[in-house]
């Protein structure tokens, strides 16, 4: 598979230069009044400026939980790409060997072998090969080589996303190294790890903070690899730790994410973590704060962007307040991947679609070190709100379906089986009213491997956090240059429980997330936003302007039944989807 293809924006409104891009835009949007019980709608109008610089840092994650089946699985998966490994596979794999930006060529796995596809889910410019791969809709056209719609990843373009990505080192509870944490967790085919077991043994995590009422008792024969001394000597460890990997790997610089286990709530108390004073103040005290909010506040303090993969409420208003002083970026929390994006994209379907849906049962089991930790009711409670949020805006957007503070019955279950290991099984029903009292049911089965839907979730989130880094804008009213809100809400399409800035909308809906991801991107290139209206397509006479491109209808179709059957693309024979075609009977005409 050849490289993406690139273009560049030939508009007046953009400017290539040799350190950034520079792009005027017309953000268009409304304004909604009320008079005398009437509401009036006003368009509004505002020109910003936006500036993404094209010098591509040096960039390191240091993952917490990095000895886990998600830290294991995402090491692996980038060496494997880096190595050029593929493997004896059960069954066939369509696809190449994909790889990151700065792995040089790749090679075809061949028949019957296995290659490490679906590393980037989003940023990902290869057309196929692997698990999961959106790309950005850069314009409605359809062009010979380039993909219909024109879809390609960031590197069409030249807006490129972390092309050299260090991952090791990161904390951990556990003191296994890589390659026995990769055997413990029971992810990889065997095949796989026998390759990459020289290239992992060397790899150890280092210390991490083990506070045993945070996580289940189950998890205290894990903890041999722990940072000693109190919180603040526990704190300036941690930034210690950030400082050497930068220094060492002379990396420009670092995103710490939090893949380690899910804790229970940390309460939110006035004077111990409300502000970032008594934040620090609590940590200096050595009164109660999480090891996760330990992590946060290292990170925010040596300005590395912080990422929580985990349910809990590791973002307490008092990080947040110290993120918005240091102007860091922060995000969260827990990553979405199986069975909660699903219903993210069901209930928007079904609500949208007019359907008022009443009852949400959602069982999870599984059997990997998470499903054991969630097995403790206070750690349960955790992921159990995450994933029940995830309805509440859709539910809110129809009001004609749903008066003021009702809402669907919505059960979340979780079961520990170690069985099944890290391939979580996901049942749902969801059962909506119909007109006249009718209901309809749909009940959904999802077999997800854990580990690998999550891996390439976290290198999306780094690599999209860098990119945002680089972006800043400002408007003709306001010329002073700024960056995105330090809670860095672009990232929602990626996490279960979206955290937003104070006072903004919290979006859930798969799509509408998406399309804010790509729109923001367009908007970089001085592109308007994606509409989806084509209406070159629904005129009668679309002008010179609004030309159709793409294959042209004759000007009165008739439909033709008879001719030869083309060849599907399966093989088969039939039509596209392989259904057998049958002649249409010669029917009377006059």
């Amino acid at each position: 598979m050849e490289a993406a293809a690139q273009f560049f924006v030939e508009s007046p409104d953009v400017v290539y230069g040799p350190e950034a891009i520079e792009a005027q835009y017309e953000y268009r949007t409304t304004r909604v009044s009320r008079e005398g019980g009437v509401l009036k709608v006003h368009p509004t109008s505002t020109r910003f400026t936006f500036r993404t610089a094209r010098q591509v840092p040096r960039l390191g994650v240091m993952l917490v939980g990095w000895g886990g089946n998600n830290g294991s699985t995402l090491t692996a998966a980038v060496l494997a790409n880096r190595l050029r490994l593929s493997w004896p596979a059960q069954r066939p794999q369509g696809g190449q060997l994909l790889r990151l930006a700065d792995s040089g060529r790749h090679r075809e796995p061949g028949p019957g072998r296995r290659g490490p596809g679906g590393v980037r889910a989003l940023q990902r410019a290869a057309a196929h090969g692997g698990a999961q791969r959106p790309r950005v809709r850069w314009w409605a056209e359809p062009w010979a080589g380039v993909g219909r719609d024109g879809r390609l990843g960031l590197e069409g373009p030249r807006i490129r996303a972390g092309p050299s990505v260090r991952i090791p080192p990161g904390w951990d509870i556990s003191s296994l190294n890589l390659a026995e944490a990769m055997r413990r967790a029971k992810v990889l085919d065997w095949g796989l790890q026998e390759q990459l077991w020289p290239h992992m043994e060397a790899l150890r995590p280092r210390p991490s903070v083990y506070i045993p009422e945070f996580i289940a008792a189950n998890q205290s024969a894990r903890a041999d690899n722990l940072i000693p001394g109190s919180r603040a000597q526990q704190l300036e460890q941690i930034r210690r730790d950030i400082r050497d990997f930068r220094s060492s790997a002379g990396l420009d610089k670092i995103i710490v994410l939090w893949t380690a286990n899910t804790e229970r709530f940390c309460e939110v108390i006035p004077g111990l973590n409300d502000t970032a004073e008594n934040l620090l103040r609590t940590i200096e005290l050595g009164l109660e704060v999480s090891p996760s909010t330990l992590f946060a506040v290292a990170s925010i303090l040596e300005g590395c962007a912080f990422l929580n993969g985990s349910p809990q409420n590791t973002l307490v208003p008092g990080a947040l307040e110290l993120a918005w002083q240091r102007r860091v970026f922060v995000g969260g929390d827990d990553f979405k991947s199986g069975q909660t994006k699903v219903k993210s994209v069901l209930v928007d379907f079904l609500i949208g679609s007019g359907l008022k849906t009443m009852s949400i049962v959602s069982y999870n089991h599984l059997g990997n070190n998470d499903g054991e930790n969630l097995s403790a009711p206070l750690q349960f409670r955790s992921k159990e709100v995450s994933k029940s949020n995830v309805v509440d805006d859709m539910v809110q957007s129809n009001p004609v379906l749903y008066a003021p503070g009702e809402e669907p019955d919505h059960c979340v279950v979780i079961k520990y089986v170690p069985y099944v290991g890290d391939s979580k099984r996901a049942l749902d029903e969801y059962t909506s009213e119909l007109m006249l009292g009718g209901t309809n049911t749909l009940v959904l089965h999802n077999t997800c491997e854990d580990s690998l839907l999550a891996a390439p979730i976290m290198l999306d989130l780094a690599l999209l956090t860098e990119l945002c880094q680089r972006v800043s804008f400002c408007t003709d009213a306001d010329p002073e240059p700024q960056t995105f809100h330090p809670v860095l809400s672009l990232l929602s399409f990626l996490f279960k429980a979206p955290l937003v800035p104070p006072g903004s909308p919290v979006v859930n809906a798969l799509f509408r997330q998406r399309s804010c991801i790509e729109n923001i991107l367009r908007a970089c290139l001085g592109l308007p936003p994606q509409n989806h209206m084509l209406l070159e397509h629904k005129m009668e006479r679309p002008g010179p302007v609004l030309k159709r491109v793409g294959p042209v209808a004759a000007a009165c179709p008739v439909l033709n039944k008879k001719g030869p059957v083309p060849a599907a693309t399966n093989g088969c024979t039939g039509d596209a989807n392989g259904h057998p075609q049958v002649e249409e009977p010669q029917m009377p005409t006059t």
